[in-house]
């Protein structure tokens, strides 16, 4: 007796099905006939005709091409260029905003309850206008020399002829009328003082960016300092997330005057500025940061300040050299911390770490790795940095477990 194959989908089936819920990563799910199925461009609750694009061993990829039976969270994308054929940056335009921030709060709660084993309920804060909040953008160019964004799982390029999440300072309508290079990525930031540079690169190869527009380095106006960011260095994109961001490390870190905290991926120093006037002169921040160029800038942010050391290198190598600090704030990349560098965390025993991250799902995994490593979950809050996107920006409090 043979045993009943399941039902597989292939790639350009066209089926109807129902929407179940969001996923982690901006896709929602479907079931059909025992294939579980990631879906662009849905909304729970719908009933939708979708054609199947890519199937795996545990993964199968489609897009909605006909909604049958819509909620009433569904609107028109304000961009012509955000559908399933256009392009890949905005994945959540169809939506209304409020639903869109219910939706991520849905991600954050099940990534926590299934990673990290912790229920809880959080919401997604509202940051601004939904558009004209992006100050960072990378585009890229088709051989033709057209500006554009690759579309969605693909290397091919949509021209646009304006990005509505870009500010209007990076006059993002004027840079699309303009024929470019070909096949090159365009890298362009606006700081908050009005300042612009681009850099170009090719789209292949490991070749540096070259500037070819404004100065090397930005100025952003933060805390009542001028931080100084070069081309190459991280700063956060939407315009109003690093006075947000700032706020919220500050609210949950509680620094205490003569407080030692170390800043763990502290980049130019965003952080470092803000908690420097709390530490007051007889405490000191540690700026941790694996970019030589962010580093740089930060020595130059913090020259005049004695008790602000800035040390380059790789975060979870450096770790173990430390032997106390009182508050800890990190912000790694969207990989998270990880083990290594959360168990060194740990053996330091701070009273309190702010961990702020752009992933919940390695938030989560991580928060489980500290659970085991005696520190528990606090406070979470959550920020709405990303409109019309997937993505979602945290701030977590972490404290010593207390011991029954």
């Amino acid at each position: 007796m043979t045993s009943q194959k399941k039902t597989l989908v292939a790639v350009g089936d066209v089926l109807e099905v129902e929407i179940e819920k969001v996923a982690h990563g901006g896709h929602f799910i479907a079931r059909h006939n025992g294939a579980v199925i990631f879906v662009r461009h849905a909304i729970p609750g719908e009933t939708c005709r979708i054609e199947i694009t890519s199937t795996g061993s545990t993964t199968n990829r489609a897009d909605v091409i006909e909604v049958i039976q819509a909620s009433p969270d569904r609107v028109a994308a304000p961009c012509t260029f955000s559908h399933r054929l256009g392009c890949g940056g905005c994945d959540f335009q169809h939506i209304s905003i409020s639903r869109q921030r219910l939706l991520k709060a849905d991600v954050i709660t099940e990534q926590f309850a299934r990673i990290a084993k912790v229920e809880l309920s959080v919401q997604v804060e509202e940051v601004g206008d939904a558009l004209r909040w992006r100050t960072r953008a990378i585009a890229t160019t088709n051989n033709k020399g057209q500006l554009g964004f690759y579309g969605a799982r693909s290397h091919g390029v949509i021209p646009i002829d304006d990005c509505l999440t870009t500010v209007e300072e990076m006059q993002m309508s004027q840079l699309t009328t303009k024929i470019w290079k070909g096949d090159v990525r365009v890298e362009i930031a606006v700081a908050n003082t009005g300042e612009r540079n681009i850099a170009l690169a090719p789209t292949r190869g490991t070749e540096k960016s070259r500037l070819t527009e404004g100065a090397q380095v930005l100025h952003e106006d933060i805390a009542g300092r001028s931080l100084e960011v070069s081309q190459e260095s991280f700063w956060q994109s939407h315009k109003d997330a690093p006075a947000v961001l700032t706020g919220a490390v500050l609210g949950f870190a509680n620094i205490q005057e003569g407080d030692h905290v170390l800043d763990l991926y502290g980049g130019v120093g965003l952080f470092t500025a803000a908690l420097i006037s709390q530490v007051g002169s007889a405490g000191s921040i540690e700026l941790y940061e694996g970019s030589k160029s962010a580093t740089s800038d930060a020595r130059r942010n913090f020259a005049h300040d004695e008790n602000v050391k800035v040390i380059t290198g790789d975060v979870a190598q450096l770790l173990p050299r430390v032997t106390r600090a009182d508050i800890i704030v990190l912000d790694p990349p969207r990989d998270g911390a990880g083990k290594i560098v959360l168990t060194e965390i740990a053996r330091i025993k701070p009273r309190a770490v702010v961990y702020v991250a752009c992933d919940p799902a390695a938030l989560a995994r991580d928060s489980a790795y500290f659970s085991e490593l005696g520190y528990s979950l606090d406070k979470i809050r959550a920020f709405d940095l990303f409109p019309m996107t997937h993505h979602i920006e945290c701030v977590a409090l972490y404290l010593p477990a207390k011991v029954s």
